[in-house]
């Protein structure tokens, strides 16, 4: 009987795997738990923008509603690409991020080589984003460090 279910559960992970690769690649984000610091940083982790398979070579986004006792205060986009944008309340509607609303200007991570970082202070909602490549990025895949803290962290 024990051999069963060990047969069972080596098959159903194997499937489980397949099923997993097979899937198209999406926004994918990972919040960093438990980093030294954490509890005060709003957003923080790892963030990956790819080609959309059959989607013409565009990548794809994310975006994070930042809302508090139910009201919506702004919302963060994530890609396509190198491209961020923070905007004021939450929609549903999307937006675009060369509009005067993104309140990170400019708006897309400029290269410096193999590298791309950016420190934005949004000193109106008391925000700092900052967003650098990781190593292992590929032509495919940008793979990408967030970090949305308070601009001034209180003292308790």
């Amino acid at each position: 009987m024990m051999v069963a279910r060990a047969s069972w559960v080596v098959s159903g992970l194997c499937t489980l795997a397949l099923v997993a690769v097979a899937r198209p690649a999406a926004p994918q984000f990972v919040p960093l738990a438990g980093a030294p610091g954490n509890g005060r940083n709003i957003l923080e982790g790892h963030w990956q923008s790819c080609r959309e398979p059959g989607g013409g070579g565009r990548y794809s986004e994310r975006v994070y509603d930042h809302v508090v006792n139910g009201i919506g205060q702004f919302e963060v986009h994530l890609g396509p690409r190198r491209e961020f944008a923070v905007f004021l309340g939450v929609q549903d509607e999307h937006r675009e991020h060369d509009s005067p609303d993104n309140l990170l200007q400019p708006y897309r991570v400029e290269m410096e080589g193999t590298r791309a970082s950016k420190r934005w202070e949004i000193a109106s909602l008391n925000l700092v984003f900052t967003a650098a490549l990781g190593g292992g990025s590929r032509t495919d895949c940008d793979n990408w460090y967030i970090l949305l803290a308070p601009l001034e962290k209180s003292s308790h």
